[in-house]
């Protein structure tokens, strides 16, 4: 098994999964094919839709095709030159409660059939299980995987090492760990499908997280059964590689169109939101018109084209470092998938570790949510943690952010005249601006990304106000700084935070009411920097 990486942001990636058929790009989207009935030709999932790679069932081939799909081979059998991943079985025992084949049967069946990927035949646990049942299929799977490793051979395919556990966290981890200490090509997180259906996707970050921090992070990471593409670049951020779906047929069945912010009704569309080729075929109008087998073919294809390029649009948000930014625009199309976002908040360390420190575009501040994307946690933790000021420094003077980046160069050169302006014994004093979306930016540092690469939203909330009031605090309470001034920015900081900054760190405010950057504040701070310097050279 060979796995490069291209690009990363956040724990998503760009990657190139090497496999007997050729290279896949990751994320990859893998939509099920039910081999019995094939709604669409498999070829045409990589020939007009641009997939490349399937999903379909080894369960149900040796079941119903097993003479046919042993001579030929599942590429030949399917007509399909792409990467096919089979799956063991395991759907069908959450389903229906078990099946007619060994785990030895399954394994040795897809090994004669020859798929890129295959899955050994695991104990799903599904949704709302007790702990008793839950730990039983987390020991069985882990079992069957610890028998299935001694009939792997070189020419196998890349076999796929199933977690289980279900919504119980604790098992989900110690099924990682342990299942990751075999030899699989790649794993995956097992029994989420319910819990899409339900729309329960904080709960679902928490399955990815509790399995992926355990799995080893340079092997890829599948997730089954994912549902509608909304939620493709949450999947993504914490580390999914690949995902199977069989949404795009499930929608269409019912009547529904995909768009990027859910599902609409067909009857209740007027206009397709949509230049697909499918979408630009014909009219709502129009294909109300039609019989009932025009109109799911429509649907599939329209919910494939849209299934793709989401798929797309995470790869490129990566590209240029804005899978956070995608995350929060997603976050706005149902609140069950805000929830989702504001349960990631709780992983932002561990994701932090991941994240590039430099990249391509700069950064887009929305609101307080945006506060805990990692490159922002990443600088204010090293700040508190590992930052040390200038060793002569006594005076820490706080400047409110300028309107242009970088800093020190704004402001029509006022900030220019006011380090010229410092007296004898200017050395020591620091200068450091302060900003609702970044903390404290030292003047030293603040062309360092992301310090002016970035774009926030204004007037800033109370929230962030308050968050950069309480983050003054502990950073001052850090450093020992003799004396601090902080020239205040009515839109920065209001006059509760003032007290706080006062009260609980002793910080002198200049300039109660004036705007920070008129020539009047300006000389009132110039005076109050006059006197602080020589009560330090006193």
């Amino acid at each position: 098994m060979s796995f490069e990486v291209r690009d990363k942001d956040l724990l998503g990636r760009i990657g190139r999964l090497k496999t007997r058929s050729g290279i896949l790009e990751t994320p990859a989207l893998l939509p099920v094919l039910n081999p019995r009935v094939l709604d669409i030709a498999p070829k045409q999932l990589r020939e007009e839709f641009g997939y490349g790679g399937l999903m379909t069932n080894a369960y149900l081939l040796k079941k119903h095709f097993e003479a046919q799909v042993t001579e030929k081979g599942v590429h030949r059998f399917l007509d399909f030159e792409g990467v096919v991943m089979t799956d063991s079985g395991g759907y069908q025992v959450l389903r229906y409660g078990g099946v007619a084949v060994t785990s030895r049967q399954i394994i040795e069946f897809q090994k004669r059939i020859k798929p890129d990927i295959a899955i050994i035949l695991d104990i799903p646990t599904g949704w709302r299980t007790g702990r008793a049942y839950a730990k039983s299929t987390v020991l069985t799977t882990l079992e069957r995987a610890k028998e299935a490793v001694k009939f792997f051979e070189e020419d196998d395919p890349l076999w796929m090492g199933p977690v289980q556990g279900g919504e119980h966290l604790d098992l989900v981890a110690w099924s990682a760990r342990e299942i990751g200490r075999l030899p699989f090509d790649l794993y995956a997180l097992g029994s989420p499908t319910e819990v899409m259906e339900r729309y329960l996707f904080d709960v679902l970050v928490d399955m990815i997280a509790a399995a992926k921090a355990n799995l080893p992070i340079q092997k890829p990471f599948h997730l089954f059964g994912a549902g509608h593409p909304f939620m493709f670049s949450f999947a993504v951020a914490l580390g999914c590689d690949l995902f199977d779906s069989a949404a795009y047929a499930l929608y269409a069945r019912d009547g529904r169109y995909i768009t990027e912010n859910g599902t609409l009704r067909l009857e209740r569309l007027e206009y397709f939101p949509c230049s697909c080729p499918a979408c630009k075929s014909t009219t709502p109008e129009k294909l109300k018109q039609e019989g009932k087998a025009q109109v799911y073919r429509f649907l599939l294809s329209h919910n494939l084209y849209a299934s793709q390029a989401e798929v797309q649009r995470v790869k490129q948000s990566i590209v240029e470092g804005r899978l956070w930014e995608l995350l929060e625009l997603r976050a706005k199309a149902h609140p069950s998938l805000s929830q989702a976002f504001q349960r990631i908040a709780k992983y932002a360390e561990w994701m932090e570790k991941f994240t590039p420190s430099i990249k391509p575009r700069g950064l887009l501040i929305y609101g307080e949510h945006s506060l805990r994307r990692p490159e922002i946690l990443r600088h204010r933790w090293k700040m508190l943690k590992s930052y040390e000021k200038p060793p002569s420094s006594k005076l820490l003077v706080l400047l409110p952010e300028p309107d242009s980046k970088p800093f020190h160069l704004s402001s029509s050169g006022k900030i220019k005249k006011i380090l010229e302006a410092i007296p004898a014994g200017g050395k020591a004093v620091h200068f450091c601006f302060y900003s609702p979306a970044l903390g404290i930016v030292p003047l030293e540092l603040d062309e360092v990304y992301p310090l002016s690469q970035f774009e926030a939203a204004q007037p800033y909330s109370l929230e962030m106000k308050r968050n950069l009031a309480a983050y003054i605090v502990e950073y001052v309470k850090t450093q020992n700084y003799s004396k601090v001034i902080l020239h205040r920015d009515s839109r920065l900081l209001d006059r509760a935070h003032v007290r706080q900054l006062k009260e609980k760190a002793g910080i002198r405010v200049n300039n109660g009411r004036k705007r920070a950057w008129a020539e009047g504040s300006l000389q009132g701070l110039k005076k109050s920097l006059e006197e602080a310097v020589r009560g330090l050279r006193g």
